[in-house]
């Protein structure tokens, strides 16, 4: 993660973060409670931006001053090269990670993998992608946060949720696990004893 990225995610850019937050907000509450479409929005957007930029350029004009140079607007080939590697190489990571789970011989692995895809299509039953994507915003841009102002409160809770976790497992492995081995002990026991 770069660390601009991750200077706006646990707001040490505070301008950023609040624009970033800001417009997440809006662009959900124009698609989700307006019902704007989103080729709507963006033609809407677009254009904004060319009158302002059309007004601009003439009053400048009719001031008498020099228009912007805008010759270095645009996008260059290195970050367009750039762009383009990094979304290949996120969809490498994918596949990757797909086989890798496919290939696994844990079950608990291929099990969770599949549960958590479960959820996520029950999930994205209920809610659409815009929502989705709106809690995901949110959800980066403040709980990294609140970990880093919190985290050793938060470690604390954590150690003490394992340990009382660990006594539970314990108490059920005591009581319940050990009483099945030792009955399917006793029961091979027996089978041994009537073969013979």
């Amino acid at each position: 993660m770069s660390d601009t990225l991750s200077d706006i995610i646990l707001w040490r850019k505070k301008r950023q973060s609040l624009l970033t937050l800001l417009t997440a907000t809006a662009t959900w509450v124009l698609l989700q409670v307006y019902q704007f479409n989103f080729l709507t929005l963006i033609s809407y957007l677009a254009m904004f931006i060319v009158a302002s930029l059309f007004l601009s350029g003439n009053l400048l004009r009719l001031l008498g001053k020099a228009p912007p140079d805008l010759s270095r607007v645009g996008t260059s080939e290195k970050s367009a090269s750039e762009m383009g590697n990094t979304i290949r190489a996120w969809v490498e990571e994918g596949i990757r990670w797909m086989f890798w789970v496919a290939a696994e011989r844990e079950w608990f692995v291929f099990v969770g993998t599949v549960s958590g895809l479960l959820l996520v299509s029950r999930v994205a039953t209920s809610i659409d992608l815009l929502t989705l994507l709106y809690i995901g915003i949110v959800t980066g841009m403040t709980v990294p946060a609140m970990y880093v102002k919190y985290q050793d409160k938060i470690e604390w809770g954590e150690e003490k949720l394992k340990a009382q976790l660990k006594r539970y497992y314990d108490m059920v492995d005591e009581k319940v696990v050990k009483k099945i081995q030792n009955k399917l002990v006793t029961v091979r026991e027996e089978k041994e004893k009537k073969v013979e």
